[in-house]
């Protein structure tokens, strides 16, 4: 079993945007969100007597800004490998990147409201529809794993996006990808995930940001 510690970027400068695969940078704030859950992360592994010490042996990222500067900042400190992987990139929203949800509910209200409760039957304008996405993700952790098996590499930190996230908690928890807005992935927020063998892929927990 392979363990993965999935990592959603802070605030970032259009935060109130669907920015998807629009290149915008982290906010201070967004800086210090990913921070401290890293540090409360670790702090709370070195507490618990039944685990050992949390030690990534490698790091995946996204590379899109508001994720690789980060991971790059915790690969120096770390000491440890790595690797960009644009699969790991947010969905990409066609004519809705970096536009806010108030001007499209505005201007495309049925749409809107439709991609909300079926994403796998509505997609934005010229945008990546769920089932792309969906292969997008199961490549990229099928290569993460390969990669992991190589290397003898049992447990990686992974900075990404929250749309990834979700999409792997419909996987873990045996949920439809209509349900995939449903799930949490909060800004800053941690979710560990196990993969197995087999290549399937467990939810072990998420920590609250």
């Amino acid at each position: 079993m392979l363990k993965i510690d999935l990592l959603r970027h802070g605030e970032t400068t259009l935060s109130h945007t669907l920015r998807g695969s629009t290149d915008d940078d982290l906010t201070e704030l967004g800086w210090a969100q990913m921070q401290q859950t890293i540090d409360q992360f670790l702090h709370v592994s070195k507490q618990d007597s039944m685990h050992h010490h949390i030690q990534w042996d490698v790091i995946f990222s996204s590379p899109l800004k508001r994720c690789r500067l980060f991971a790059e900042s915790v690969a120096d400190q770390k000491q440890r490998s790595i690797f960009y992987d644009a699969g790991l990139q947010e969905m990409h929203f066609g004519d809705w990147e970096g536009v806010s949800i108030q001007v499209i509910y505005k201007n495309e209200p049925e749409l809107l409201a439709n991609f909300w409760q079926k994403p796998t039957q509505f997609t934005p304008p010229n945008a990546e529809n769920m089932q792309d996405f969906y292969q997008r993700i199961f490549n990229s952790v099928e290569k993460m794993q390969r990669q992991m098996l190589e290397n003898g590499w049992q447990h990686a930190l992974v900075v990404t996006h929250g749309g990834v996230i979700k999409l792997l908690k419909c996987i873990a928890l045996n949920h439809s990808l209509d349900d995939i807005l449903k799930m949490t992935a909060e800004l800053g927020q941690l979710n560990s995930f196990a993969i197995h063998e087999d290549s399937s892929i467990h939810l072990l927990k998420e920590l609250p940001q």
